[in-house]
């Protein structure tokens, strides 16, 4: 039965031993990401109040306009997860290359990696939109005790042990997977703890829901664009309806919560896609997955996509599943 007064760190406890790696490590690394959450959602809440919005007049990896936040968060979350000594490599998306952790330290036996987005949907801090943070937990391939190499990140997205994301809106939410379902634990800034708020979370096997930046339209694959007419045509029986938020976290939540369909499509100007696979796309796969949706590229399994490169870019398409199997459908004949 579940417990609703049953706190994040109750909960990581009781349910450790479910997990094939239970030695505690990954139950630390999650606490890990718990606390840096809360010291990030607490500069987000302060927004405004003080100067920690606009642009840094600086360009990531990426070639984007990093936020303020943007550092602020990416430096809370390598911080949180150096310091408590629990993973032996870290990959974020505001960094150009993995950061090796203890690399010199022969008794170093960590065997867990993390890739992050500190602050996913960051362009929309300034204007009181939720963001969010995205992470993604694998056990290394290389051997322990040793320096971490790129092919420990360069994994399948099947074979994470754990991802999930933390909401900063009208209320914050870390909503996470090990393999074994999908729960949301919502903060109570009043005594500064997660609580199980939405337990066993399940994508509606159908949604009214599509969530897409048309003002890209005419950019778009031929298969995507009929899958958009096909929602708004009139005679359609089902009543569609588009909402985009442009913070992927926010929007993949809602439709995760409502039923519906996210889609980030390759463009003539983006011919690769713009989402990263491993800092966003592979964890909330993962997530889709364990909540009964379906996560693809429009052709293949996302979680089944071998990566190349570290900031390796994808089309992204995920939610209930008739709805992502009718937009495959549209994709595969086009």
């Amino acid at each position: 039965m579940t417990n609703k007064n049953q706190t994040l760190g109750e909960f990581i406890i009781e349910n450790q031993k479910s997990h094939q790696y239970s030695s505690g490590e990954l139950s630390s690394l999650i606490n890990s990401i718990r606390l840096a959450a809360k010291v990030v959602n607490f500069q987000v809440n302060k927004a405004g109040l003080v100067d920690i919005i606009g642009d840094s007049n600086t360009i990531n990896t990426q070639g984007e306009e990093q936020q303020k936040l943007d550092f602020y968060a990416n430096d809370t979350f390598i911080n949180a997860l150096r310091n408590r000594n629990i993973v032996c490599g870290i990959a974020s998306e505001e960094e150009e290359d993995f950061i090796s952790i203890n690399s010199l330290d022969k008794s170093n036996n960590n065997k867990y990696v993390v890739l992050i987005d500190p602050l996913d949907g960051s362009s929309n801090i300034d204007v009181n939109v939720s963001v969010g943070t995205i992470f993604s937990i694998y056990k290394r391939i290389s051997k322990t005790g040793t320096k971490v190499v790129l092919e420990d990140f360069l994994q399948k997205g099947s074979k994470q042990v754990a991802a999930g994301y933390i909401i900063y809106g009208t209320s914050t939410m870390l909503v996470y997977t090990t393999g074994f379902g999908v729960n949301g634990f919502t903060l109570n800034p009043a005594i500064g703890s997660f609580y199980l708020s939405h337990p066993e979370i399940k994508f509606p096997k159908n949604g009214n829901i599509y969530s897409i930046n048309e003002g890209n339209y005419l950019q778009f694959p031929k298969g995507v664009k009929k899958y958009i007419k096909y929602c708004q045509d009139e005679t359609n029986k089902a009543a569609y309806t588009s909402r985009y938020i442009g913070s992927l976290v926010s929007d993949f939540h809602r439709n995760m919560i409502k039923g519906g369909i996210y889609m980030y499509p390759n463009t003539s100007k983006n011919i690769n896609g713009k989402l990263r696979l491993l800092y966003e796309c592979n964890p909330i796969a993962f997530i889709c997955e364990q909540a009964g949706g379906v996560a693809t590229d429009g052709f293949s399994r996302i979680l089944d996509i071998i990566p190349k490169t570290l900031h390796q870019r994808i089309p992204f398409y995920c939610g209930s599943p008739s709805m992502v199997n009718k937009l495959k459908s549209l994709m595969i004949n086009n």
